[in-house]
Parts: C-alpha cells; structure tokens; sequence
C-alpha cells in the first residue's frame, strides 16, 4: 500500500460534497487500506476521502489507544445524537499548525455500509464519535472551523495563513 498526499486548504475539493458509493469494489479496500496508512503517518484519528482529493462518501476511523480498532464507512449518516455535548479539540492535516476546541454530541447514532457491503447501524460515544462526526463533515464538504463563530474561524485561519507562508 502506499499513502495518499493530503490537499491543502483552500483547496475547492475540500468544500464540495463527496458521491455516494454504490458497492464496495475492491477499488474501495484498497483505498480504505491506503486511508488507513495516511491516517495512521499524520498522526490522526480520523481521515476522509475528500481530504486525499477523492470525492466518494468514503472513510477511516480509529480512536483506540492502541490503534487496532479500524472502522471502515461508506455512505455515512447521522441517524440520532445524544443531547449531551463533549468539548475536544479539533484539527487537520489538511490545514496544519492550527486547531479549535469544538462542541459536538457526545455519542451518536450511524448508518453505513461496511467492508462487506451491506448496511450496518452503530452507536459512537466519546473521541470515536467525534471523529465520525468530523469525517462525515469533510464528506459534505464542511470543516471543522465552520462549526466555530465567525471570530474565532476567521483568527483561525488568519493564524493559518501565516503559518503558510
């Protein structure tokens, strides 16, 4: 396998909205597989196809301490959130040297396909929830900064672009 080369913001594909996938081909594990390799050299906990420029409704989750527990998500959606948020700090390789503390639901509810095609309902809770959430964001062509008031996400990437230069 080999990893894949992350675009950089403000690159267009990060905000457009990724193609569903109709089944999974071996097209889509060895992209899952070459995900999880760039994934795991960032270091993350999270990585979706749109942010290595392929634009399928696509992505890896791991949020274990011991990084051996690798969700495989096709067509990602949320089905339920819990009422209770958690705070984690948030970032991108795709925007590197910046990150924002954001606010999402503690646990949710996902429906996706799976590595063997078929459809599967999962409950996420804590950093693993998280992640998902992010992913499916990145999947709508969202960034975790839009979730931030319009002060905060315009010092973010004011702070960003200097790092850039």
């Amino acid at each position: 396998m080999s990893r894949r080369a992350l675009l950089q913001w403000p690159d267009a594909r990060l905000r457009a909205t990724a193609d569903p996938v109709d089944e999974i081909t071996d097209e889509i594990r060895t992209l899952w597989e070459e995900m999880i390799e760039t994934m795991d050299a960032m270091p993350g906990v999270g990585l979706a196809a749109p942010q290595i420029g392929v634009m399928l409704q696509v992505a890896v989750v791991d949020a274990s301490d011991a990084r051996n527990r690798r969700i495989r998500l096709a067509n990602p959606e949320i089905l339920d959130t819990s009422a209770v948020m958690n705070v984690h700090d948030e970032a991108s390789p795709n925007l590197p040297g910046v990150s924002a503390k954001v606010s999402r639901p503690r646990g949710v509810a996902v429906r996706y396909m799976d590595e063997t095609g078929m459809y599967v309902r999962r409950d996420f809770a804590g950093l693993e929830a998280t992640s998902v959430q992010h992913q499916i964001d990145h999947l709508q062509g969202r960034m975790y900064f839009d979730r931030l008031s319009k002060v905060k996400r315009d010092m973010l990437l004011r702070k960003a672009r200097k790092l850039q230069r």
